[in-house]
């Protein structure tokens, strides 16, 4: 077994570990515009990307961070990843 998960496991032993929350609660607080989702990198994407929550990564990495460390701020031990839709079928 790896390290990370052997201290996981420890740290489950000992108590009970609180997960992030909702992320796109959080991102719709930023009421983020067509522009905002698109940023620099997709601005000539032939497709409306608002909504995409999942590339908010490349494109506001800041607001990501932002969201991880409110929930971190508030207790969180563990943060999973932003990619809820980030697959073919969604």
């Amino acid at each position: 077994m790896g390290e990370k998960y052997k201290i996981l496991r420890q740290l489950l032993e000992e108590r009970i570990l609180l997960l992030d929350g909702a992320m796109g609660t959080m991102i719709q607080k930023y009421r983020l515009s067509e522009i905002d989702f698109r940023g620099e990198r997709f601005k000539d994407h032939p497709k409306n990307l608002k909504g995409n929550n999942d590339i908010l990564v490349l494109t506001q990495p800041q607001i990501i961070e932002e969201i991880h460390r409110k929930y971190l701020d508030a207790g969180a031990d563990i943060i999973e990843t932003n990619t809820f839709n980030a697959n073919k079928i969604s």
